[in-house]
């Protein structure tokens, strides 16, 4: 999983004090783990924004620190509490200033840990599961009277409530690119997994949450969205009509948005790519071609172990209609080397499989013990060096893949929507429809427009490219490569 600090507009919103004098306060938010995370660290800024708290990045100058948490790792919990004891230290030199500091946990350990967090940490003032965060308002003026708050009951029609009646608030400038859950919880449990515990079983907001959310992102500058979920593609909103639409449906409806020119999901489970999900990719130009489709392992057995109810050759066939329908798709997956019991066929059936998908890129873990789940206590534990030489071996032939599909691009012209300005003077940065990092020197005033770029060279994690045609913004720009361009720059 990559771990991404929230990028979050501050909103600036008068406090009052005790002595009734306006004042801001400022709350500084860490967020670990997935983009479900980092959509529900944007949210916690919104809810708090009409509180009078402001973002900060200076851990030191924070009223409010929130770690918002994921568990998929092992021994996140110990990180959590490694992380609390620097923070203490602050809490401490800020109290000898005569300044508060209120500390939050919140997210998947949080769910997880409840009040043992609250035990073993005594500076955290407020324990919040992934689905409580809409009413951090009223849980901070609890625990600013002293209450110690454990709040990690699963009330997801609640949050999803509140996440419409945000998205009806006025409109404010948000990044080109955004995230936009629509999905939580999973009904799979794999045996490697923790989310069923931590976020519950699947629940899907209705089509007209979702679109009502989207809209006003496209109002506020959003060009390209990702729906997120735990199971995304599990889908299964209740659409205007009464009836449950699936996620092929919902992409169309979304595509209509004017302005919104870019959509994109994740994550999914191979069993739930239906057809008509597939025909999307066929048929929707503003849907990406790109697909993160998890696999995990290329062994039968293996993956019967892990409970993922389909084999490689059910992978192979679902490969085989995606790229039917979008031959120009790249391929992005999971995989987990050293899962109790796997053997050297067992890797090498993974190797196997690589090999014959050909992937853009790909997330590669060593099996790392879940508490409470029924890998953690599976017999037949991989030792650790032989799951070390397996992932670096896997990682090899994966970045190879990566290689060869970004050498693809060299020389082609494609549209790149412009998120943010790069680390040189005058450069951009941007996305191509294959999900890859673009740099190239361009106008900062172009930021948030979809603009003709030419590959010009290839790096180790980004592409680099000329810009070749300045497009409008009518919104018609097409996804994909381009053939010809208008003129050169």
């Amino acid at each position: 999983m990559r771990t991404n600090r929230p990028e979050v507009e501050i909103v600036e919103a008068p406090a009052r004090d005790e002595t009734g004098t306006n004042r801001k306060r400022k709350v500084f938010v860490r967020t670990y783990g997935c983009q479900m995370n980092v959509y529900d660290s944007d949210r916690m800024t919104d809810v708090l924004a009409p509180e009078g708290f402001q973002t900060t990045e200076d851990l030191e100058d924070a009223d409010l620190v929130i770690l918002n948490t994921c568990h998929i790792r092992e021994k996140a919990a110990e990180k959590v509490y490694s992380e609390l004891g620097r923070i203490r230290k602050v809490k401490e030199e800020r109290a000898r200033q005569g300044k508060d500091m209120m500390v939050g946990v919140a997210g998947c350990v949080a769910q997880a840990e409840g009040e043992e967090i609250a035990r073993r940490a005594p500076i955290v003032d407020l324990v919040i599961g992934p689905q409580s965060y809409h009413r951090l308002p009223g849980l901070l003026a609890k625990a600013g009277s002293g209450e110690k708050i454990v709040e990690t009951e699963f009330d997801i029609d609640a949050k999803f409530a509140h996440l419409s009646e945000q998205a009806a608030a006025p409109v404010k400038k948000r990044p080109p690119a955004a995230f936009l859950t629509v999905q939580e919880g999973c009904d799979k449990f794999c045996t490697f997994c923790v989310v069923p515990y931590t976020r519950g079983a699947e629940v899907s907001r209705s089509v007209e949450q979702i679109v009502t959310e989207a809209e006003q992102m496209a109002a506020s500058g959003v060009r390209e969205i990702t729906l997120l979920g735990q199971n995304v593609n599990a889908w299964h909103g209740e659409g205007a009509d009464g009836k449950a639409w699936g996620l092929g449906r919902l992409l169309r409806r979304l595509a209509e948005i004017d302005g919104l020119d870019r959509l994109r999901y994740t994550t999914s489970h191979p069993r739930d790519m239906d057809d008509e999900l597939i025909a999307a990719h066929r048929e929707l130009k503003s849907l990406m071609p790109y697909l993160h489709l998890p696999v995990q392992s290329g062994s039968d057995r293996i993956l019967k172990a892990m409970n993922r109810r389909h084999t490689r050759d059910d992978y192979f066939r679902l490969i085989d209609r995606i790229r039917q329908a979008a031959p120009d798709i790249a391929l992005s997956g999971d995989f987990i080397v050293g899962f109790p019991g796997e053997t050297d066929q067992d890797f090498e059936d993974t190797m196997d499989l690589i090999r014959r998908v050909e992937y853009g890129s790909a997330f590669s873990f060593k099996y790392s013990s879940r508490p409470g789940t029924p890998g953690a206590t599976m017999d037949d534990q991989v030792p650790e060096d032989v799951k070390s030489a397996r992932l670096a071996a896997l990682q090899d032939l994966v970045a190879a893949q990566q290689k060869a599909f970004n050498a693809s691009r060299l020389g082609m012209t494609c549209d790149v929507l412009l998120e943010r300005k790069g680390r040189n003077p005058g450069q951009l940065v941007g996305k191509s429809p294959w999900l890859q990092a673009v740099q190239l020197y361009a106008p900062e005033n172009l930021i948030g427009s979809i603009q003709a770029v030419e590959i010009i060279e290839i790096g180790a994690n980004s592409l680099f490219g000329r810009l070749i045609e300045r497009q409008d913004e009518s919104g018609s720009n097409r996804p994909g490569a381009i053939k010809e361009a208008a003129f050169d720059a």
